[in-house]
């Protein structure tokens, strides 16, 4: 019994958390952002300066650039390594950071920077 708890213990200090996506996003707030980007005067290359390159790059009907930045980090619950009850509960939490940035020509028209909370559940159970 010793050793199952051992075991348990051991996965859960090694599963950690694991995080995707723009590492600079990751230190920012939207309050962070706003004192980096001002709408009419930030230019592209100034975002690329402050966030590097965008991971999804789209356009407008008008012809209008948006970029988009993202980052995302989870932690795996608990309850995953418990021996039997982790196959009928079991799933991950966390956070995710999304900046979408339309410019005007070479200058920031609207951007928005949105901070949500990631829940999964994996479970036979859930």
């Amino acid at each position: 019994m010793k050793k199952v708890i051992l075991a348990a213990m051991i996965a859960a200090t090694l599963a950690g958390c694991a995080s995707s996506g723009n590492k600079q996003l990751s230190k920012e707030t939207e309050t962070s952002v706003q004192s980096k980007i001002q709408e009419g005067k930030t230019t592209k290359t100034e975002v690329k300066t402050f966030f590097g390159s965008p991971d999804n790059v789209s356009y407008t009907d008008g012809g209008n650039e948006i970029w988009k930045y993202a980052f995302a980090k989870v932690k795996v619950d608990g309850t995953t390594f418990i021996p039997f009850y982790g196959l009928f509960h079991n799933g991950t939490n966390g956070t995710k950071k999304e900046l979408t940035i339309l410019f005007k020509n070479d200058t920031v028209e609207k951007y928005t920077m949105s901070e949500s909370a990631i829940n999964t559940k994996s479970g036979w159970a859930d």
